[in-house]
């Protein structure tokens, strides 16, 4: 057998030498080089074709004949099928980052548990041994006899395995712990993270095994390791959470079998992850009475729209400068609208401090919440709370005008189902037939939506004295 070649390359830039140097003599980067076995290419014409002999290779194909309709895989978690897009595509790769302990393994245990019913599945985890896994699928209440589990770390012994039992789906906890023998370098290690996916890759399009990888998270939260990760696999999905909350958020970063940016909600309970099927219901948790400040909107982050509450708290500035603090929102944007309603709605904050917070931890990415939070703004400094059963929404310009959002119509008929009567909204968003139950005021300005929603408002009730102490006997 010939001899491998050994090669040098350069994690920066890709750049091979053929001896190891300290510095890459491409890029210059210090301390960057790592020892590769080098693949041998086919001999010089071998593609290209000769005399006598046919062309080698794939060959191409007419696009109509690969539009072939593949049975996507159900993951058992309706909201996790939304997310992708319907299912998990056969041979595809799927890469599902996060926080430690918010709830990776569990979700694609509960995933492996549930596909094993009906074709071969692989679990293989090089963070726990099978007892450890099986323990935890014990506390779940996870009874899988036909789920196989393998504790290994080595790339091609996974593969030969998975490949033997053909198995429709392969899991991986997770890709930072799996190495392979083809790189001198240890697991975790940027070009074993770039070679184990790229191999994985390859192995899922040739098989139609779909993969699914955990990878982990630096500490500002992106996947660790290159960037190449990410291109490389079809699917790239992040788990959320606010600290301290029980409620999960799934989110796709990049989807080639679907669409971007949709959402999946879950909830953590003794007996796994299990899905919110009205998500709206979470941001909705909202006191008996109305409160001045409170309000909510309807906003629309990936494919559905979702009823949020946003609250607002003027209060007298003591001491300093003014703060400005958004929670879920644009701090910059908060500050913006300020200046416009000083400007067009003579409502001068420059001496009060502004909070303003989206309940439940979501992070709101639109410019809908520009209306809804300039009332709330307007209620908290006149102490005056607005009907709970006003909604709200649109963008707000700099000239004053109250400008149209995206899905008008389907927003209003979102918050219509969960009992809303009254919306204040953009003169474009108006429905063109009147809503069953629902007055919708549509507004061109500012000043407008303010005098709207504040001749709606009314006095909030006052908080109920203490009892009176009662004197010692």
């Amino acid at each position: 057998m010939p001899r491998p070649i050994t090669v040098f390359v350069c994690s920066a830039c890709e750049g091979e030498t053929l001896k190891w140097q300290g510095q890459c003599p491409a890029c210059g980067e210090w301390n960057s080089l790592e020892q590769r076995v080098a693949r041998r290419s086919s001999p010089a014409g071998a593609g290209r074709g000769s005399a006598g002999a046919g062309p080698t290779g794939a060959a191409p194909v007419p696009l109509a004949a690969g539009t072939l309709d593949l049975e996507r895989l159900p993951s058992g978690q309706g909201e996790l099928d939304r997310v992708l897009g319907g299912g998990i595509v056969p041979g595809s790769v799927t890469l599902l980052g996060g926080d430690p302990g918010i709830g990776k393994s569990t979700l694609l245990l509960q995933v492996a548990a549930h596909a094993a019913a009906g074709r071969g599945v692989v679990y293989a985890s090089g963070e726990e041994s099978v007892s450890q896994v099986a323990l935890r699928a014990r506390r779940l209440g996870i009874a899988a006899p036909a789920l196989e589990v393998l504790a290994e770390t080595d790339l091609q012994s996974i593969l030969d395995q998975t490949a033997r039992r053909r198995a429709g789906l392969l899991v991986v906890d997770s890709i930072q712990t799996v190495q392979s023998a083809t790189v001198a370098a240890s697991a975790g290690a940027v070009s074993q993270l770039r070679e184990c996916t790229a191999e994985l890759v390859r192995f899922a399009k040739s098989s139609a095994t779909a993969v699914v990888l955990i990878g982990h998270v630096t500490k500002e939260g992106a996947i660790a390791g290159p960037r190449v990760l990410e291109h490389l696999v079809d699917t790239v999905l992040y788990f959320e959470s606010e600290a301290g909350s029980r409620f999960r958020i799934v989110r796709a970063t990049k989807n080639r079998f679907g669409a971007v940016n949709e959402l999946g909600f879950f909830a953590m309970t003794e007996a796994g992850l299990k899905e919110v099927r009205n998500p709206s219901a979470i941001f909705l948790a909202r006191a008996p009475e109305p409160a001045a400040g409170s309000i909510v909107t309807v906003t629309r982050d990936g494919g559905r729209p979702l009823l949020i509450e946003l609250q607002a708290l003027v209060d007298r500035m003591r001491f300093g400068a003014p703060r400005r603090i958004a929670q879920g929102l644009d701090a910059n944007r908060l500050a913006m609208l300020l200046a416009v309603l000083s400007r067009h709605a003579s409502l001068s904050l420059q001496e009060h401090d502004v909070f303003v917070n989206a309940v439940g931890g979501v992070q709101i990415d639109e410019t809908a919440w520009d209306l809804p939070v300039v009332i709330a703004l307007a209620s908290s400094l006149a102490d005056r709370a607005v009907p709970g059963a006003l909604v709200s929404f649109g963008e707000i310009g700099l000239t004053g005008e109250v400008r149209p959002v995206a899905y008008g119509e389907e927003r209003l008929r979102e918050a219509q189902k969960q009992g809303f009567r009254l919306a204040v909204v953009p003169r474009e968003n108006a429905p063109r037939k009147p809503l069953e139950g629902m007055e919708v005021i549509a507004v061109a300005r500012v000043s407008e939506a303010l005098e709207a929603a504040l001749s709606r408002a009314r006095e909030p009730m006052p908080a109920p004295r203490p009892p009176p102490a009662r004197a010692p006997s």
